[in-house]
């Protein structure tokens, strides 16, 4: 990033200069931010998810971005935005149709899936159904619990963390998307979800499924999982964990979907969105520039180069054939962006996914019976940080 800034910089026609601070984590620029709007010392644009970014957008600090992407002299063509991948394009897009984020680049949250132990467990290709699926963790964990290594025993099948991310990838796939029809906020108490929930339940409750105390890398690289749910930005600690075992070294694995019962496949796509902050009008369209300049295929190919992010415009990948081919689980995984789904880009999200997770974990360890009334209970909670948040 520092270097694209520098040739940014260098080469512009208009002589603005750009310069780049890293802020940290996610959480720490959103920090930054919130006490940047107290004292009134702001960026001009900034990096975060997209619910912080309507967030910002509610508090008047963010500009609408496209009064600039549709600027007739200095947007996007009609050519240009119909290049970008539906799920980076929309993924910073409010329900009123508020533009809050430009993309920068996207990221999956997937099954890594071990195709080498796949097969020798008599499975000829990764599963197409939620059936399947369990009928393939099932015989792992069967496997693990049968052969003569104590130390595998109760493993096997999926590492199961039931984060919001992982939640909604399996909702997605399952045929939902956990906002009600009016869009007037979220519906959780669904046939869908509760097959969700049913199904994880169900992996749980016959030990097809386990938890780790932190992320599954080395069970994933030691033949204690043979699938687990984890971002697309995770290749380089799944490479090294096979390299530390060295044992399945040479395991081939790579990245499919989430699958529902009938068949549905979904990613859910992480857009990493900029936001432009509402400061001049001179230094707005100076920001957007630089934006433009991000979004613009060359400058998407050497982003990912350096970041192993995947880009947001459809133009980029063969640009980057070299790449995939020395790194082919990103390259299973860029397969999947056509069925990427972002989750809600509202501010209510960062309450309301917590709350995902919570009631999941007691989905799991409670009786069947409970699923209906533990998520009519995340309706209600839902519905009071709408109430409360998306003003």
């Amino acid at each position: 990033m520092t270097a694209i800034v520098a040739e940014f910089n260098a080469t512009n026609e208009w002589g603005i200069t750009v310069e780049a601070l890293d802020q940290g984590r996610y959480s720490d620029v959103e920090d930054a931010m919130n006490v940047g709007i107290q004292s009134g010392d702001l960026p001009n644009l900034v990096v975060a998810y997209s619910n912080a970014l309507a967030n910002w957008w509610q508090v008047e600090v963010l500009a609408d971005l496209d009064e600039y992407l549709y600027d007739p002299v200095y947007g996007l063509t009609e050519e240009e935005v119909a290049d970008f991948f539906d799920a980076a394009y929309m993924g910073p897009v409010m329900d009123d149709g508020t533009r809050v984020g430009f993309p920068l680049s996207l990221s999956g949250n997937v099954l890594y899936y071990n195709d080498t132990w796949a097969k020798e467990l008599g499975f000829g290709s990764a599963p197409t159904t939620a059936a399947e699926f369990k009928e393939q963790v099932c015989a792992a964990s069967a496997a693990n619990n049968a052969d003569d290594n104590p130390d595998n025993d109760s493993t096997g099948g999926l590492v199961m963390y039931v984060g919001a991310s992982n939640v909604a990838s399996w909702i997605y796939a399952f045929g939902d998307d956990m906002m009600a029809d009016d869009g007037s906020g979220y519906e959780f108490n669904t046939p869908e979800i509760q097959a969700v929930a049913a199904f994880l339940k169900d992996l749980w409750d016959e030990g097809c499924a386990f938890e780790t105390e932190s992320y599954p890398n080395p069970e994933f690289a030691t033949r204690k999982a043979l699938f687990t749910m984890s971002s697309t930005v995770g290749i380089p600690y799944q490479l090294s964990a096979f390299e530390a075992e060295e044992a399945f070294a040479d395991d081939e694995w790579v990245f499919v979907p989430f699958i529902g019962a009938e068949g549905g496949e979904a990613v859910n796509a992480f857009s990493q969105s900029i936001g432009l902050v509402n400061i001049t009008p001179e230094q707005n369209m100076a920001a957007w520039l630089f934006l433009k300049y991000l979004s613009n295929p060359e400058t998407q190919a050497t982003w990912i180069l350096g970041s192993a992010y995947y880009p947001t415009r459809q133009s980029v990948p063969p640009m980057l054939t070299d790449y995939a081919a020395a790194n082919p689980q990103w390259d299973t995984g860029l397969l999947l962006l056509n069925v990427g789904q972002a989750e809600p880009a509202r501010s209510s999200w960062a309450t309301v996914r917590r709350e995902v997770q919570n009631t999941f974990s007691a989905i799991l360890q409670s009786d069947p019976d409970q699923i209906g009334p533990l998520l009519e209970e995340l309706d209600a909670i839902a519905a009071e940080a709408v109430a409360e948040l998306d003003q």
